[in-house]
């Protein structure tokens, strides 16, 4: 018997979200009192002609997989951990049939995308539930017939066979320094994905990406847990200039138990960031690209004969971003999305990778590829065609002449397109407006049904009366940096007032957006109503406005990014409601090493820095990410430490805090080691924090309010 559960669980969050004590304090922001309601995890049906989501309550441990169906406008629940014999699953996955779901329980986080966990296959018709294994297991993925699913486990491919609980193992070398269908650590963080295998379309055939560790330093950092003595916890971490994984690209095949490797022409590649099949002929498309990240090839190969052909190259001065914009249409064309006119635009190429036409133009860049209708002829996208503040949504025809908008010219908006394109999930949202989710046809974009809205949340964050972001430009250094301000909710401007900036400043990233922000953004808020100015300015490197503008900080990281944050502050130091002499900085991972440069480099404008978890020489940091935009140390010795803080010690004259987890495994506390040691062999004081176990995003148990108490105190103390 189901139980209808939409309501219930939503009932349960409200409830909860009062039942805490209703002030805005540190507490209540890092336990997430005022978060949002989200429509999370959708997958869009095919042959149930709708789509299903997830609620969960990690408090009640109640979760379950809600259905909305397209035709009815109704939610109803699909699966319940309140149903006998079904676990507390936190997320979930349907076979191609629809006919079966893996429910996952009982996770173990392994670095910041990877996990393992235990699976459940869960028969909808029959009702009946069965463990896929008996261990914890890592990227379980259904065959396209429904029939198997594949899955790794400890550094191999496993299969089961769901018809009659066999399993086959097709990979037998996997150990510490070889993984099979899985990634290692700097694939993980910088190309964005765990899970390195895929099945052909007829089930028949599994190719997977090999990687060969052992020639990959070793990390090590001490896990000091409870026991009487701590333990090195080791893993293969390549820094810059140091060797990478050897990859390679095999192909199982079921019908001949055989495994044979897929040959690139001229020569094996040396990353294959991207491998993805068809879903409809058995070819497999795979993206590789040199290590200097410069030249990215797209390969098509047939996996009958092992041929390969080159459909595309991409060539750059400066680098080539991975991507997942890549969309195979019904007659094999595709579209694809490159920045080679100097803004991320969408075109259209043939099966044999002949350039047919780009799609899009305009001094602007394309965010997100949603879907090409094949009975329309439209492409829908996403863009900051409206600022690059602001995110909107377009279609377009694929000739590229017929153009339509959808939903809100400024803010957040996002789609979600139902299977047979007919319907899309409209999400919005901006600086004073939480999250809200409509039902839409996808043809004029009128809105069907309200699906989800936060008015509650607004009106519980109304009455701490919390100042709004304040949107603008600001000319520095012959560009025009998109800011945000916050000011305190009884702001008079002619009081002096001091100042803390927040930044991030990494290649492509966006700080300054018209969205609705996280828990940080409501800290920043609660500050600014302590009577400080909160300023964020996104520089020159930062994404969204085209391609020099990104990569103008190319073989320079942090040089340019630093003088712009400098010179803002100079500006912000001039308006006649600013104190001048009370300005800080602060900011996490780049961020950090950011303000820590900042700190030190203008030292005679900020008087305050907090930096965690930073990066504090290149040098330390992982391949991937750094030579992407450095290229190596032995190729570029000076952009590495002319850039580095840590060379830098000798100027600190305000106060300063470093932060740091003891077991960040992706930036590592040697750098705050190193730049501990640097400033107290400079005589310099300082404040610094470790904390024990604990990895790039500080948190679990206490930690985080530990975390923010500790930088709130700080900065109400020296600023």
């Amino acid at each position: 018997m189901r139980v209808y559960l939409f309501f219930f669980l939503t009932l349960l969050l409200f409830l909860k979200s009062f039942s805490q004590k209703n002030d805005l304090s540190i507490s209540s922001i890092v336990n997430q009192v005022y978060n949002p309601e989200r429509i999370e995890s959708i997958k869009q049906l095919k042959k149930s002609k709708g789509f299903t989501t997830i609620k969960i309550d990690y408090e009640k441990r109640v979760s379950a997989v809600l259905y909305f169906d397209y035709k009815q406008k109704t939610f109803d629940t699909l699966i319940s951990s309140l149903n006998s014999g079904i676990p507390f699953f936190t997320d979930y996955l349907f076979s191609g049939d629809e006919k079966k779901i893996l429910l996952e329980t009982e996770i173990d986080k392994i670095y910041r995308r990877s996990k393992q966990a235990i699976y459940f296959e869960y028969d909808l018709k029959s009702e009946k539930i069965n463990k896929v294994f008996a261990d914890k297991i890592q990227e379980p993925l259904f065959s396209p017939n429904g029939n198997k699913v594949a899955f790794i486990y400890r550094r191999n491919i496993y299969v089961k066979d769901l018809q009659n609980n066999k399993i086959e193992k097709i990979t037998n070398d996997g150990n510490y320094q070889t993984l099979n269908g899985i990634t290692d650590w700097v694939y993980e963080e910088e190309f964005g994905f765990v899970r390195a295998f895929d099945w052909s379309p007829d089930s028949n055939f599994i190719a997977y990406i090999k990687f060969d560790e052992s020639e990959v330093p070793i990390f090590s950092m001490d896990i000091y847990g409870s026991d009487l003595y701590q333990f090195p916890y080791m893993f293969r971490y390549p820094k810059a200039g140091e060797n990478n994984s050897v990859v390679s690209i095999m192909l199982y095949n079921f019908e001949t138990k055989k495994t044979s490797k897929i040959e690139l022409e001229p020569s094996n590649p040396y990353y294959i960031p991207r491998i993805k099949f068809d879903s409809t002929y058995n070819e497999l498309y795979v993206q590789t690209i040199n290590r200097l990240q410069n030249h990215l090839n797209l390969w098509k190969i047939n996996i009958v004969d092992n041929k390969s052909i080159l459909l595309l190259e991409e060539k750059d001065k400066y680098y080539v971003s991975v991507h997942d914009n890549f969309k195979i249409l019904n007659d094999q064309s595709f579209l694809w999305t490159s920045e080679r006119d100097g803004f991320n635009h969408i075109y259209h190429y043939s099966k044999n990778g002949k350039l047919i036409n780009q799609i899009t133009k305009g001094f602007w860049d394309v965010t997100s590829l949603y879907r090409y209708n094949e009975r329309s002829k439209e492409i829908y996208y996403q863009s900051v065609q409206n600022g690059s503040i602001n995110r909107t949504i377009h279609s377009i025809s694929i000739d590229g002449k017929k153009i339509k908008s959808f939903g809100l010219s400024k803010g957040f908006n996002g789609a979600n397109f139902s299977f047979d394109g007919k319907y899309f999930i409209y999400s919005y949202s901006d600086e004073k407006t939480p999250p809200i989710y409509y039902l839409c046809d996808s043809r004029k974009g009128n809105k069907i049904k309200e699906l989800l809205n936060n008015w509650d949340l607004k009106l519980r964050l109304s009455k701490f009366k919390l100042p709004n972001k304040e949107f603008s430009e600001i000319q520095i250094n012959g560009e025009n940096l998109n800011m945000w301000i916050l000011k305190p909710n009884n702001f008079n401007p002619t009081n002096n007032y001091p100042v803390l900036m927040y930044q991030y400043s990494g290649p492509g990233s966006q700080q300054v957006a018209n969205r609705w922000g996280n828990e940080r953004s409501l800290w920043h808020k609660m500050l600014a109503n302590k009577g400080y100015i909160i300023v964020c300015v996104d520089g020159r490197g930062t994404g969204f406005k085209g391609s020099e503008f990104k990569k103008m900080t190319y073989l320079n990281l942090v040089k340019y990014e630093t003088i712009d944050q400098i010179s803002v502050a100079k500006k912000i130091g001039e308006l006649p409601y600013v104190d001048s002499e009370r300005i800080g900085i602060w900011g996490w991972s780049f961020g950090g090493h950011m303000a820590t440069n900042c700190l030190l480099k203008g030292n005679d404008i900020f008087s305050m820095g907090i930096a965690v978890a930073p990066v504090t020489n290149w040098r330390f940091y992982d391949t991937i990410y750094t030579e992407r935009f450095m290229r190596t140390p032995q190729e570029n010795p000076d952009g590495y430490d002319l850039n580095s803080p840590i060379n830098y010690a000798d100027k600190l004259k305000g106060k300063f805090l470093i932060i740091h987890g003891s077991a960040d495994d992706n930036v590592h506390v040697q750098n705050t080691m190193r730049m501990v040691e640097a400033l107290i062999q400079n005589d310099k004081q300082f404040e610094w924090m470790i904390y024990p176990d604990k990895n790039h995003g500080i948190y679990g148990g206490n930690t985080t309010k530990h975390l923010y108490t500790k930088m709130t105190n700080f900065i109400l103390n020296n600023l």
